[in-house]
């Protein structure tokens, strides 16, 4: 017989063991399904009295076995950080829909396509932190949960650095941001969009105006800030076809991020950074009338420049609802209202009130061509932010899709005064700056000084050009070297590709001189008089050479047309005599003196002062010197602007190319199209046109190229009559000979 003193010992050992095994099991991670734990219950026993001198009660431990419900580990601190925060965030209101949406629901519990980011076991889920595969999530997620500080916080999360939008798009090289943006990134897109169509038995273009019942509305989701952010490299918007828009929007470094702009913990803009930089706040409530110095147009049309971008927005989102509108009456039939509150969100207006009443049903007349404009009206009503996250691209969704409606209506709505396109340096949807979306997005050593955000700075200040990110045009560190004082880079002096180094500084305190050298590090031109003759070698001049390929000079080669001779951007002909530094009147002989540097257009009220025909911009090829009475094209006009004498030469040089190209034993026929590279064509078919049939002219002459390359010159610099006429006219006239032209009419300065 054991005693029981013994078997006392024994019961309590036992049940240390079992409790130990009950520890174990509750230290790994939470299953979603019901689990067994060991634990302990007090019992008290009677000891029988011939076993002991005494009889008392003695208190012993008895196992038992009962059925829980999963807990999150226990806290290894005191003391949460941040859990104050947090728990004031949207993140952590259990009252939410996001997080009761489910309560009602046969089963209770939020599905697994919902889960990742209305849950924190679902998120787990997804990243892996249950040890279950990354990038889904397998089962729903218990209801009653919000997001929590391990859904954040875990080791899977530590090591997240990209993420996959539903476009399919990865994008990598991502921070802390990427547990945000796994979530805040929308459920649809342009490729989602389009497959809806496709599903349907629609073509997304030939079959834009055909109602069908199995077309539905798409629905970007909530919050979608990263997928405004990202642009057209998430496809987040539907994005019309044969349009560019916007990518990721670059503010400043230290500031382009989620984490960056926003608590991570309570998720509130952290307002006091943005003071930094933008004036004149005075609460969160003014971000929205923030409006940068880079745009400088009329998006919604309403003449107002000075609004905030999110006024703009809510402007073209007023147009595109018109716009919708009267499509729905026209093309469907069906009245369509929408309230951003309700779900389905869009309804039949069967009363015709206006909006949304009691016994108004979804829509369900939908055409393709409704249902993008449709889309991209609920992205729009759905970032709050968007403004800050991308407004631009915004815009151009919201431009395109009324645009698009408008193809379909009688009564088109009026879009005369909107604008889609930002000023040059600030278009980041347009080629220059998305030319190298197509080859990895990264933007070449040879380029990214002039094309990149980050390329003129270092190049500046380190006087080398490496290979940088494409970006969504240029930003304000591109050019200011403070982003709180905001003063430039400074630049003494600007080498050309000639190998001239030249200066618009008159002096070392001369601050529109030396701006303007920042500008004509880019606007110079890539070729020369001398690149061309390296080119060209020692080749006869009029025979027709394989080896000759076009020498372009690039684009807006302002600052090489402004030095003349000096630069000698264009070809000059060997023993020519050509003008150099066209000295224009003192106060206007720089670029950011005659050109607003955000805008970049012409100062026109400061020309006015002098030149008392020109009212606005238009006028501006009027301008001539009141002394100047040369008829230089000899078309007995001796009032007309340089740049009517300039056009009569360019007109006169094209001919002459044409009619040496067709003369010329081995050459083809020459043509030119300025919008399409390599701009000249052989005519193959001699119909005179560029017709898509031709390939890039390749039966160059080493005059014909010269000839060519001065034609694109002036093509290339619409400034020129104003940065340097009279240069311009002369290396036109020295074009023209060298083809064999007719310059008897003509006469050179």
């Amino acid at each position: 017989m054991i005693h029981p003193k013994f078997r006392r010992i024994c019961l309590i050992v036992g049940a240390l063991l079992m409790f130990s095994i009950g520890i174990v099991a509750c230290s790994e991670e939470p299953e979603t399904v019901e689990v067994t734990r060991i634990v302990e219950v007090p019992v008290e026993v009677d000891v029988p009295a011939e076993t002991v001198e005494v009889e008392v009660p003695v208190e012993v431990t008895r196992v038992v076995e009962v059925i829980v419900e999963p807990e999150a580990p226990a806290s290894a601190v005191s003391t949460v950080p941040f859990e104050e925060q947090w728990a004031n965030s949207p993140h952590a209101d259990a009252e939410a829909e996001a997080f009761i949406h489910w309560n009602e629901e046969d089963p209770a519990e939020v599905p697994a396509n919902c889960a990742k980011c209305h849950s924190t076991t679902g998120f787990m889920d997804f990243v892996g932190a249950d040890g279950s595969a990354f990038g889904s999530v397998e089962v729903a997620a218990p209801i009653g949960q919000v997001i929590e500080c391990q859904a954040c916080h875990n080791d899977a999360t530590l090591e997240l650095s990209s993420v996959t939008f539903p476009s399919g798009v990865e994008v990598t090289g991502l921070g802390p941001e990427a547990r945000c943006m796994t979530c805040h990134q929308g459920r649809a897109s342009t490729v989602s969009v389009n497959q809806g169509f496709v599903d349907a038995g629609l073509d997304p273009v030939a079959d834009l105006d055909t109602v069908s019942e199995e077309v539905g509305f798409s629905n970007i989701h909530y919050y979608p800030a990263a997928a405004t952010q990202y642009g057209t490299v998430a496809m987040g918007g539907y994005e019309y076809e044969g349009k560019t828009y916007d990518a990721k929007f670059d503010h400043v470094a230290g500031m382009d991020t989620c984490v960056d702009c926003h608590s991570p913990h309570t998720l509130e803009v952290q307002f006091e950074k943005c003071t930094a930089c933008h004036e004149g706040l005075n609460g969160v409530e003014d971000l929205a009338n923030i409006r940068m110095f880079g745009s400088l147009v009329d998006y919604n049309g309403n003449g107002d420049i000075e609004e905030g971008i999110m006024a703009e927005i809510a402007g073209l989102q007023d147009a595109l609802y018109q716009a919708m509108q009267a499509y729905a009456n026209e093309v469907t039939g069906t009245p369509i209202v929408y309230d951003s509150a309700s779900y389905p969100y869009f309804f039949a207006d069967t009363d015709g009130s206006g909006a949304v009443s009691e016994g108004d049903e979804r829509f369900a007349t939908w055409t393709p061509r409704l249902a993008k404009a449709a889309y991209n009206y609920q992205m729009s009503q759905k970032d709050p932010g968007e403004f800050a996250h991308g407004g631009k691209y915004t815009i151009q969704l919201l431009y395109d899709s009324i645009e698009d409606l408008n193809l379909a209506l009688s009564t088109p709505v009026d879009m005369s005064a909107m604008t889609r396109v930002d000023m040059g340096h600030f278009a980041g949807s347009e080629e220059p700056f998305r030319h190298w979306d197509e080859e990895g997005g990264v933007v070449p050593g040879s380029c990214s000084k002039c094309h990149s955000a980050a390329g003129l700075p270092l190049f500046v200040e380190q006087g080398v050009s490496i290979n940088q990110p494409a970006s969504n045009g240029l930003n304000c560190a591109t050019c200011h070297n403070d982003l709180t004082t905001f003063t430039r880079y400074a630049v003494e002096e600007v080498e050309f590709p000639s190998g001239a180094t030249l200066t618009l500084a008159e002096a070392e305190d001369d601050a529109e001189g030396l701006e303007s050298n920042l500008c004509i590090n880019c606007h110079q031109g890539r070729s020369s008089t001398t690149s061309v003759d390296r080119a060209l070698s020692d080749l006869p001049g009029d025979e027709v050479s394989d080896g000759i390929r076009f020498q372009n000079i690039h684009y807006f080669a302002a600052g090489a047309t402004l030095f003349g001779n000096d630069a000698q951007g264009a070809y000059q002909f060997a023993d020519k005599e050509y003008l150099g530094r066209n000295e224009h009147v003192n106060r206007f002989d720089s670029c950011v003196e005659c050109h607003d540097t955000h805008a970049l257009e012409v100062v026109v009220e400061e020309c006015s002062e002098c030149h008392e025909n020109v009212a606005s911009a238009d006028d501006l090829v009027n301008i001539r010197d009141e002394d100047n009475t040369t008829d230089y094209d000899g078309d007995g006009d001796v009032t007309e602007g340089m740049a009517g004498e300039i056009a009569t030469f360019s007109e006169a040089l094209y001919a002459a190319m044409q009619a040496y190209s067709a003369s010329t034993p081995g050459a083809l026929p020459i043509l030119y199209n300025a919008s399409a590279y390599p701009y000249f064509f052989g005519d193959a078919d001699g119909n005179g046109e560029v017709n898509g049939e031709e390939a890039g002219y390749n039966t160059f002459t080493p005059n014909l190229l010269r000839a060519a390359y001065n034609y694109q010159y002036v093509q290339k610099d619409p400034g020129a009559f104003a940065h340097n006429g009279k240069y311009v006219l002369q290396f036109l006239y020295d074009s023209i000979e060298a083809v064999g032209g007719d310059t008897s009419g003509l006469t050179r300065p």
